[in-house]
């Protein structure tokens, strides 16, 4: 992990009243940004070449000649033949000269790689730099050892494809082997099953040979996705510190619009070694009844507080608990994502209920991280939310 020294000696250089808020344009990049230039930062989103013209064109700034915003949300694109790129020594010495706090989403850590991010960038990251490696699943301490430690309900493991038969329906996840950044993930109610379905893919070049090296297979929960987009604030000394800020779920390709025919026909498909793929292609928004809040805020309580025990100084800002729930209400945690979620672009200018009831206005995930900012800047406490 690169020394917390050398962040702090870069981050003294900084102006922070020119401070301004930068993260790969990929992800949640639009939430981001969105909540900045709503704080009165300007935003620097680091583009992909063949994949900037969102940014650079369709959401670029345009400011008045007192600098207030008219339109956009993006203020400068810095654009680089690969998202990785960023790392260079080079790009990231200009990116400090431009006083930039990064936001990282899961997108800087796919196309920059863990190692690199923990080692070699130099930018101060607002935000839980060492609880990223949690997402590696099958690293020692992944988020399932998290969530282990803290005695928090997760779908049960299946540790062999021949323990399916005693476990029932299964879900397999593993990465797809075309769409590096995607899943091949599939079920099976079965080992015969399981062989069919994964030779099938194999064969379809979804998923490698050797696929069960790194693969996660665990119980299927029959039920309701939510994911619960959680604030952590280290800086608040009044109210909670805990926020839940909203509530999305996923549209999946090609499930979805498997899920949308009559059961006979998807029967056929699969008859057919048709199968669903799991590719997340979008989000939407979703409330939870309000029975079950008080359940989803002990869950908040409890991964926070082994995040502060076991990954020091724990998790900062935003963090998203991925869960179902099953016939008898009860929650299962199948993904944690310790920063900004993939779905928080439902909240983008408008809030979210969550967040709009508990600030009086509209609160995105975005903007609550730019007030976060903003408030350490002001209380000359921004080494409390930086690594």
């Amino acid at each position: 992990m690169i020394d917390r020294n050398q962040i702090l000696t870069n981050l003294k250089k900084y102006d922070l009243k020119k401070a301004k808020i930068g993260v790969i344009a990929s992800h949640s990049a639009l939430d981001t940004c969105d909540g900045a230039v709503s704080e009165g930062f300007r935003t620097m989103a680091v583009c992909q070449k063949g994949r900037e013209k969102t940014f650079t064109n369709y959401f670029k700034t345009q400011r008045d000649t007192a600098g207030n915003i008219i339109r956009g949300v993006v203020d400068e694109c810095l654009i680089l033949e690969k998202f990785s790129d960023v790392l260079c020594p080079n790009i990231q010495e200009k990116m400090m000269e431009n006083n930039i706090l990064f936001i990282p989403n899961r997108s800087f850590v796919s196309y920059c790689g863990i190692d690199a991010v923990e080692n070699d960038f130099a930018i101060p990251m607002v935000g839980s730099r060492n609880l990223l490696r949690s997402e590696e699943r099958g690293d020692d301490k992944d988020y399932y050892w998290i969530l282990n430690k803290a005695g928090l309900p997760a779908p049960k493991e299946v540790k062999r494809p021949e323990d399916i038969d005693n476990m029932g329906l299964t879900i397999i996840k593993v990465h797809h082997k075309q769409k590096k950044l995607e899943r091949g993930f599939f079920t099976a109610k079965s080992y015969d099953q399981f062989c069919q379905k994964s030779q099938k893919l194999i064969r379809d070049g979804v998923i490698e040979e050797n696929f069960l090296e790194s693969a996660r297979m665990e119980q299927y929960i029959i039920g309701p996705v939510f994911n619960l987009d959680f604030f952590y604030s280290p800086l608040e000394e009044k109210g909670e510190k805990i926020e839940l800020l909203g509530i999305d779920w996923r549209f999946e390709s090609s499930l979805d619009g498997y899920c949308r025919l009559p059961g006979k026909q998807q029967v056929e498909l699969e008859d057919d070694g048709i199968l669903p793929e799991y590719t997340v292609c979008g989000h939407n928004s979703a409330t939870l009844r309000e029975s079950l809040l008080d359940e989803a805020f002990k869950l908040a309580e409890k991964y926070v507080a082994a995040t502060k025990k076991y990954y020091n100084p724990g998790i900062i800002g935003p963090f998203c608990l991925q869960t179902c729930i099953d016939k008898d209400l009860h929650f299962y945690i199948y993904d944690v994502a310790p920063r900004i979620g993939g779905g928080t672009n439902v909240h983008m200018a408008i809030g979210h209920s969550y967040g709009n009831a508990l600030w009086r206005c509209e609160m995105s995930t975005g903007r609550r991280l730019s007030i976060e900012i903003k408030k350490a800047i002001e209380q000359e406490r921004i080494d409390e939310i930086i690594t």
